[in-house]
């Protein structure tokens, strides 16, 4: 049997073969799935923060400059998930996915993207300028949040594989990070589910304004930050 023929059999098992699945009380990794079709669904709230405009970046910039900002930011963003009781699912060059479950997902989720944006205006940019005093180079990001059932899944290959995510969160949490604009854009459905202190600053104004994005309800915006 030659490549085609193999294909040809993958693709008419993975279609025939009945799924196997389970409700998830915490957010799996590959080793709890099976290659085949097997799946973990859970209720989920997805966080991806990704450095915005990062093609100019490495086209103007020398490689270890980008690299170095790279570093900061994914560092800085994977240290506050995970304080925030985040899962990082997945790293994608300029971008770190997280999915974070529980009663207080969504708040959890806003306030980690909160905090990252103070890591970015308090701590990374002014140690670019500390050490680069000569570049006008600052950090933009974007982080989208978004919350929904998932249906996890394993696919690729034995021995080069990785967990999928299928679902409305891990889809407009990625088209929010994507959109210029404010750092943190989350849906409204998120912003329903926020804790007061998450919506309502210490002068009294809200921390996000409504918005609307093409192909997604209507979602809440803020340039505001959380100290870490």
């Amino acid at each position: 049997m030659g490549l085609g023929d193999d294909l040809n059999s993958e693709v008419r098992k993975v279609l025939q073969e009945k799924w196997t699945q389970r409700d998830g009380r915490v957010v799996p990794e590959s080793d709890d799935l099976r290659l085949g079709n097997d799946a973990v669904t859970l209720e989920g709230t997805v966080l991806y923060a990704d450095l915005d405009d990062s093609t100019k970046l490495v086209d103007t910039k020398k490689p270890w400059f980008a690299a170095e900002i790279y570093k900061c930011y994914l560092a800085c963003a994977a240290r506050i998930i995970r304080a925030e009781c985040g899962e990082i699912t997945s790293y994608d060059g300029d971008r770190i996915m997280a999915v974070f479950i529980g009663d207080a997902k969504n708040s959890s989720a806003a306030r980690a993207a909160l905090k990252v944006n103070f890591a970015v205006k308090k701590i990374i940019n002014p140690a670019i300028r500390d050490e680069y005093p000569n570049t006008r180079y600052s950090v933009k990001h974007v982080v989208g949040i978004d919350t929904s059932p998932l249906f996890v899944a394993r696919t690729g290959i034995r021995g080069a594989n990785d967990l999928v995510w299928v679902g409305r969160a891990a889809n407009y949490a990625a088209k929010l990070s994507a959109r210029p604009g404010p750092a943190t854009q989350i849906t409204a459905k998120v912003y329903q589910r926020l804790g007061r202190n998450l919506k309502i600053g210490s002068n009294g104004q809200n921390m996000w304004k409504s918005s609307e994005a093409p192909k997604i309800e209507k979602i809440y915006t803020s340039s505001w930050y959380w100290k870490v």
